[in-house]
């Protein structure tokens, strides 16, 4: 796979704070306020796993126990022990990073295919685990998981809740764009680059490895958590392999190795998942074919056929191919 270009603006936080911004304003402009905030928390989920692949080289085919885990510990904490918000989504990050801590110990040793398929073993291990363990509530789930305060802030309406959501998914990119602009972030990218100069240089790479599945172990548990929160349950979908499957087809469709691709890669998939059942009944209605009404069970063919129309004609994706657009454009530009 080959990585994007990371956006290189003169200006990036300003253009990050306006897209925040302008995202915070979707409430009043009519926009479902839970729709939003799915997107956020698939969204933070995304920019987790990019900070894996697209900086640091590593696939995981596992990050969805780290959702699972997450969204499972928020709940119980928040449900069973009753504890308020801001500590449910930081337990729920905690043992997400120490499950990512274990996995990486267990995995960070192989390379390539290798390590993807390490870390899809483990996932499905803990899946089963999942099934099983009483308090997840099996197939079932774990249910009715109350919203509660968070520093005082009333989270049972869909509006505060909305924006306690966005500044959770405001720090969290924050953190990966620290990250990726510190001398942290461009040592993992020289290990992407070239890992074994990286070590002729005297870097412990799998340390860094190490340190970078961590952090997005960490920052995809948070985005679990804060998932849980707002739907108010956890459930096995949480953590089944398909869900690691769902945020590896997010960032390479908005664009890997950018840092505003997952976030689109999310609000397209997400859109599909919840809009193609509606769009299949209208082209129904334009068309007379029957076959439209049935595109609503059928979202895996159809962001499948996303998938392979990215791979051939956007292999950067989306976002990466049109930062690679208007850089071709300033260059031919006249000064």
């Amino acid at each position: 796979m080959s990585s994007s270009p990371v956006a290189t603006s003169k200006n990036p936080v300003l253009g990050y704070a306006a897209l925040f911004i302008a995202i915070g304003l979707l409430p009043m402009l009519g926009v479902y306020p839970i729709f939003v905030m799915k997107v956020l928390c698939y969204a933070l989920f995304a920019c987790a796993f990019n900070l894996l692949i697209g900086f640091t080289g590593l696939l995981s085919f596992g990050h969805a126990a780290f959702l699972g885990t997450a969204a499972y510990a928020a709940g119980h904490a928040m449900k069973v022990w009753d504890m308020p918000a801001p500590v449910g989504l930081l337990l729920g990050t905690l043992a997400a990073a120490g499950v990512g801590l274990l996995f990486g110990l267990l995995a960070i040793k192989r390379t390539g295919i290798y390590f993807s398929m390490i870390t899809l073993a483990l996932s499905q291990m803990l899946y089963f685990f999942f099934l099983q363990a009483p308090f997840t509530g099996g197939e079932d789930g774990l249910q009715s998981v109350p919203r509660g305060s968070f520093f005082g802030l009333d989270l049972s309406s869909d509006i505060t809740l909305f924006y306690v959501v966005l500044g959770i998914f405001v720090a969290g990119f924050w953190l990966i764009y620290r990250t990726v602009h510190s001398p942290f972030g461009q040592v993992l990218t020289s290990i992407r680059e070239n890992e074994p100069r990286a070590i002729s240089l005297g870097y412990d790479t799998d340390r860094f490895k190490l340190l970078a599945f961590v952090l997005s172990a960490g920052l995809a548990g948070l985005a679990g958590a804060t998932k849980t929160l707002v739907l108010g349950f956890a459930t096995l979908s949480d953590a089944v392999w398909t869900t690691s499957g769902l945020v590896i087809l997010m960032t390479l469709v908005g664009g890997m190795g950018t840092l505003v691709g997952p976030m689109v890669g999310a609000l397209v998939i997400i859109s599909l998942e919840n809009k193609i059942g509606d769009l299949g009944k209208g082209l129904a209605d334009i068309t007379g074919i029957d076959w439209f009404n049935g595109l609503g069970e059928s979202v895996s063919l159809v962001t499948g056929l996303i998938f392979i129309v990215c791979v051939l004609a956007f292999r950067r994706g989306l976002v990466g191919e049109a930062l690679a657009l208007w850089d071709r454009f300033r260059i031919k530009k006249p000064s």
